[in-house]
């Protein structure tokens, strides 16, 4: 499954990357979070901050480690889990168009193991449609602080 979800943001690039990358506090600027834990933190890169973030997701709280893989300061970023028979990736990226800043997020997942793969036959288009609202929720919160501190 492949999904992509976009918003426009009034603010310049370097104010959106200073929200989505203080990932230590995101559950203060993302409602969806609950909480989150900080497992390794390099010192003057992204790439391979990992943290474990819990959320509610179907009326369950579900637990994710999660790392970033790539990136590219005030453009994009990576990240990758690995859980319940999947490897999901989800990309960060903040966009200029017309004079315009825009943030993007586009996951995907991708089964791995013969239940995976069976569950996401089943039950793919729910699923679908669900993680298009948490991700629009995801982008409408960023949206929202990094105009309320600009």
């Amino acid at each position: 499954m492949k999904l992509k979800v976009e918003v426009q943001i009034d603010g310049n690039k370097e104010d959106i990357w200073k929200v989505i990358t203080d990932i230590e506090n995101s559950p203060s600027n993302i409602k969806g979070i609950e909480k989150l834990e900080i497992l390794n933190k390099p010192e003057n890169t992204l790439v391979g901050l990992k943290w474990i973030e819990t959320r509610t997701l179907f009326g369950k709280t579900a637990t994710e480690t999660m790392w970033i893989t790539e990136a590219v300061e005030n453009k994009f970023y990576k990240t990758r889990a690995e859980s319940h028979g999947a490897i999901y990736i989800s990309i960060l990226q903040i966009s200029e168009t017309n004079n315009e800043i825009f943030l993007s997020m586009e996951f995907s997942s991708q089964a791995q193991t013969f239940g995976a793969k069976l569950l996401s036959v089943i039950f793919g288009f729910m699923f679908k449609s669900a993680t298009q609202k948490v991700l629009s929720q995801d982008l409408s919160d960023i949206k929202e602080a990094v105009e309320s501190n600009s």
